[in-house]
């Protein structure tokens, strides 16, 4: 069995359950953030709204500085439904890159960097879980976090909340 058809399952899996929190972020509060070390809502949800993009950097190619200018930079959306419209665009971007990714490629190495700073060097596989998956989960955990805060139901994720019986 590929490995794709073992990550793809995870794959929808997560980013259904990322959307479902994206949806219901407040519009009228981009600027809040629980504390003076947190990003502000906007910040936080349009970075966890761009990790598929990321996802698809990392199945075509070998390596991404983030200090080099020349990696795409996307432009911050106007609104919560533009985020969300790019979410979609860019999931089904990196699914249908993902889908199309031999084994082999997945045992290959991949490296991301701030200039000589090294943030990851393994295998592509290894930075697809931990790297995307492990970082989406996290920031969307976040996410919940800002939700319960400002008193909006947060949407069962890996079981029923609070919210959601």
């Amino acid at each position: 069995m590929p490995l794709y058809d073992l990550l793809l399952p995870e794959f929808d899996d997560e980013i259904k359950k990322t959307r479902n929190v994206l949806e219901r972020l407040p519009e009228d509060r981009p600027d809040y953030k629980p504390h003076d070390k947190s990003m502000t809502l906007t910040k936080l949800a349009n970075h966890t709204a761009e990790l598929p993009g990321f996802l698809s950097m990392m199945l075509t190619t070998d390596s991404i500085d983030v200090m080099n200018p020349s990696v795409p930079r996307p432009a911050a959306p106007a609104t919560g439904q533009d985020r969300l419209a790019n979410f979609d665009l860019l999931a089904a971007n990196a699914r249908a890159q993902l889908a199309g990714t031999a084994d082999r490629a997945m045992h290959e190495n991949w490296k991301l960097s701030a200039g000589e700073r090294v943030i990851f060097n393994g295998s592509r596989y290894h930075a697809l879980r931990s790297m995307f998956l492990n970082h989406l989960v996290h920031h969307r955990a976040q996410l919940s976090v800002y939700l319960r805060m400002n008193d909006i139901a947060v949407p069962s994720i890996y079981g029923p909340s609070a919210d959601e019986k």
